[in-house]
């Protein structure tokens, strides 16, 4: 483990040095399109259970009704957000929690601290490993599989870690990013909510 550790870092750090440019051009068309901020944070689940707050280019509006509540993630999603999306461009800025130590770049995927008590057993073996940008499940399906299909497939990246298969889902996840595949689950503009029984 102590190798991927650095190969995180150091690949991170590559990662952040090329793509400065393409932060800057998202960064500036979030500005005019969605407005302020340009980042969206969220706490998340990491590894052995501690919470961290994981960074991505915020793709919704900050529409609200007139109690003040945030309208649907449908109504709030314009067609540039779904581009970053789709594109995966949304994702750039958590080689940021990879260089912090939250993440790595090959994981399961961190998911929502409201998720924490619904975990059966086996599920939550998920965070025996530092959560990551992209995983086995997200080569596998990604948000087009079922929730039990997707912790099936966390956990048996868990049990068969290798560098091997590391580098395997690093290179197939660039061919998916072009493909495009497994972006939403029918009906969602993502992903279901996970209440613990699907």
């Amino acid at each position: 483990m102590i190798i991927k550790r650095l190969l995180d870092i150091f690949l991170s750090l590559i990662a952040v040095i090329c793509l400065l440019p393409v932060y800057l051009v998202i960064s500036i068309l979030i500005l005019f399109k969605l407005g302020r901020p340009i980042f969206f944070t969220q706490e998340r689940i990491g590894q052995n259970n501690k919470i961290f707050r994981m960074i991505k280019f915020r793709t919704m509006l900050n529409i609200t009704d007139k109690n003040g509540a945030l309208l649907s993630d449908e109504e709030r999603l314009t067609s540039f957000g779904k581009f970053l999306r789709s594109s995966s461009l949304d994702e750039l800025p958590e080689f940021f929690n990879v260089l912090k130590g939250d993440m790595s770049i090959v994981g399961p995927r961190p998911l929502l601290v409201e998720y924490l008590p619904l975990y059966n057993e086996s599920q939550i073996r998920r965070h025996e490993v530092r959560p990551g940008i992209t995983g086995w499940a997200q080569i596998n399906g990604r948000n087009s599989i079922s929730w039990a299909e997707k912790f099936e497939l966390d956990v048996w990246y868990v049990d068969n870690w290798s560098l091997r298969l590391d580098i395997k889902i690093f290179f197939i996840t660039i061919v998916k990013v072009f493909k495009r595949e497994g972006i939403s689950q029918d009906g969602n503009v993502t992903m279901e909510w996970f209440n613990g029984k699907n």
